[in-house]
């Protein structure tokens, strides 16, 4: 089930970094509008379904014997030259690194995992057996997300090369981008009219550039994301919602029924999976710390870790117009905990000019 298995600091910037030869930096979205607006989040939207947003054959070459004329043969004694012995990988497990929303912000990414000093200057694992978890929504809103899926497939061969991990679990931009390109403008009982997987995709800030470089490995590798995770008493989720207890009582029975039902290809079955998924808020308010404790004593852990919900909205601190008739950027300065420390929050709003975090676990202090 599980899919593709991630220290010293190394300052990187987005316009200073060079990822690899060949890429180009991608410029920041202008006049960029969040298609979920404050006022319409943690409300049911009708237009939106009910839902929260080498070769064989080589010549063998005999070997001829020296000579008889001492004269042929070597007056130095050959020393024999050992192979190099391969250098051990580490043992143990090592730090813990988790990963926010990314949406589309390839370049942000790469500046952010390398201010870690997770990969190096040509967008590399550099980090030995450090593990990383992604907590999904790759796509969507950014200008690049299957770069970014890109980048997450390769991470995790490199990092299980170096003794490490990179994992990721699936959000519900993940679910929404299979099936809008399974399924595309086929009906689905939203219970509340009519609605499409197509529409909604283009509605929560689909790329149509990245439909069309979507391939075929790109889809089976998101099908098969794991829902939920733990780790180091980590429970690691996507949405900051009590839905996971829909689908079993088990972090192992969660991810098969997920995996189960994206496999049965029903229109109606992944919509109501979507739907889901897409909830949120489920830790906010004064009754979070019970919410979460539900997740918690249900699937084990200590303390739930989500993307989904960005912390400005958690805060109450949206963005707003300044006097000059500028956008005023979110301030956030790293992960939110709360839900009486039993939840922490980790989409930085890279959306909306917030942040994309990358965060080592347990936080410090």
């Amino acid at each position: 089930m599980a899919q593709g298995a991630g220290q010293g600091p190394v300052a990187g910037t987005t316009e200073a970094m060079t990822p690899y030869p060949g890429y180009a930096a991608h410029p920041p979205l202008q006049g960029y509008t969040h298609p979920l607006p404050p006022a319409h989040l943690g409300a049911e939207d009708p237009h939106l379904g009910g839902y929260t947003p080498t070769a064989r054959d080589l010549p063998v070459i005999e070997r001829q014997p020296y000579a008889a004329d001492p004269h042929d043969v070597p007056t130095v004694e050959l020393t024999p030259i050992t192979a190099p012995q391969a250098q051990p990988l580490p043992s143990g497990p090592g730090p813990l690194y988790v990963v926010g929303d990314v949406h589309g912000y390839l370049d942000e990414l790469y500046a952010a995992l390398a201010a870690e000093g997770i990969v190096d200057a040509n967008g590399h694992w550099a980090a030995g057996n450090t593990r990383l978890w992604f907590l999904g929504d790759f796509t969507d809103r950014g200008p690049d997300g299957v770069g970014v899926i890109d980048l997450v497939m390769r991470l995790s061969a490199e990092a299980a090369a170096a003794g490490g991990y990179c994992k990721a679990l699936m959000g519900n931009h993940e679910l929404l981008l299979i099936g809008a390109k399974r399924f595309g403008d086929t009906p689905v009982n939203s219970g509340a009219g009519t609605a499409s997987f197509q529409a909604a995709w283009l509605l929560n800030g689909g790329q149509r550039t990245d439909m069309e470089r979507l391939e075929d490995h790109h889809l089976q590798w998101m099908s098969r994301l794991d829902a939920m995770a733990q780790e180091d008493g980590h429970l690691l989720v996507h949405s900051d919602t009590t839905a996971y207890l829909d689908y079993g009582d088990s972090i192992e029975a969660v991810n098969d029924a997920v995996t189960e039902a994206l496999q049965r290809n029903d229109p109606d079955e992944c919509w109501e999976l979507f739907r889901k998924f897409t909830k949120r808020f489920a830790f906010r308010d004064e009754s979070g710390g019970l919410a979460a404790r539900e997740l918690l004593d249900t699937y084990g852990g200590s303390r739930v870790v989500h993307g989904h919900s960005p912390i400005p909205y958690l805060l109450g601190e949206v963005p707003g117009e300044e006097a000059d008739g500028e956008e005023s950027a979110p301030v956030v300065d790293g992960p939110h905990l709360y839900a009486d420390g039993l939840a922490l929050a980790m989409d930085g709003g890279v959306t909306m000019a917030g942040k994309l975090l990358v965060v080592q676990l347990p936080l410090a202090g």
